[in-house]
């Protein structure tokens, strides 16, 4: 058995993906970073060039992918995430959902590595059963403009299962809510990042709808230790990740007015198309299998990230 340990991350550019490479460093693993930076962000992982065990493979994971020495774990995060990204990139979306994953899961099958997917809370889609638990089936609408993502992230959980039962491989499949914290994209059109650069400027924060729609907001360190603890827990069935603690976009535009001490008014737009109404997860699972449940309150996760922020604007 070698001394050090060696991970992938793909999609290792993005907000995610770096905080993973973050982790596995700080565990003194050797972490190889896989990233096209078609949505990441080089400076992400800026600070870990210097670390030796750190290091950055630029290519795109819906082409093959070949890597020389052992691996002993490979975390498949390669995905526009954001409805603004796989909107702009389609067709990337769905092959990095499709291509990506199978050469990712071909990776772990060649090294006997365990495999870990990044899934989505939107596999569950517009949901009819709230709060949503693993074994619901959920509700998406394959052809509209959201699909390209739910689509591909449900394809990428049927292949790592049927790698799982054909290959006998070790799988793991998260099912990530909504997520949030440093190293966000000012401009990735996702609530907190949108709601904090308006607010800092003072421009209008635009909720869409009569902004009743919830969503259900889990701090970025409190995401990476239940993944950790996924990741090297016996479990090979979805498992979902989340904080269960939901709140409305209306609420939460207000709530970061006041946090920020802005002027900004909030201003109403039209609900984008096949928008979830609601989005809360079921976490019995992790609760009793991994013995995970998020601690950092929502106040001292947005105040982090307003932090974060603040330094990103230069203000």
């Amino acid at each position: 058995m070698t001394s050090q340990q060696t991970c992938v991350v793909t999609g290792g550019g993005g907000f995610l993906g770096s905080h993973l490479c973050a982790r596995f460093l700080d565990r003194g693993f050797q972490v190889y970073a896989v990233d096209n930076f078609l949505t990441g962000n080089e400076k992400n992982i800026e600070a870990f060039k210097k670390n030796a065990s750190f290091h950055l493979i630029r290519h795109d994971v819906s082409k093959h992918i070949s890597f020389p020495g052992p691996v002993d774990y490979i975390l498949h995060f390669a995905s526009p995430a954001s409805p603004l990204d796989y909107l702009q990139y389609p067709i990337q979306t769905l092959k990095v959902g499709a291509l990506g994953t199978h050469n990712a899961l071909g990776l772990a099958k060649e090294k006997k590595a365990v495999f870990l997917l990044a899934s989505t809370s939107e596999v569950y889609g517009d949901p009819l059963v709230h709060p949503q638990p693993e074994d619901y089936w959920g509700n998406v609408n394959p052809i509209g403009p959201r699909g390209v993502y739910d689509e591909a992230k449900r394809y990428a959980e049927a292949m790592t299962m049927a790698y799982h039962r054909t290959h006998k491989m070790n799988t793991k499949i998260v099912r990530i809510f909504n997520t949030y914290g440093p190293r966000m994209r000012l401009n990735d059109g996702r609530a907190i990042p949108a709601f904090f650069s308006q607010a800092l400027t003072g421009r209008p924060l635009t909720v869409f709808g009569d902004g009743s729609q919830t969503r259900s907001l889990c701090y970025i360190d409190d995401m990476v230790n239940g993944i950790e603890k996924l990741l090297f827990s016996d479990l090979n069935d979805p498992v979902n990740i989340g904080n269960p603690d939901e709140m409305s976009m209306l609420d939460l535009a207000q709530k970061i007015i006041q946090m920020t001490g802005s002027s900004s008014v909030i201003e109403h737009q039209p609900l984008p198309v096949d928008d979830p109404r609601v989005r809360r997860p079921d976490i019995s699972r992790a609760r009793k299998y991994l013995s995970w449940s998020p601690e950092i309150a929502l106040d001292e996760g947005l105040k982090r990230t307003v932090a974060y922020f603040r330094q990103v604007m230069g203000g």
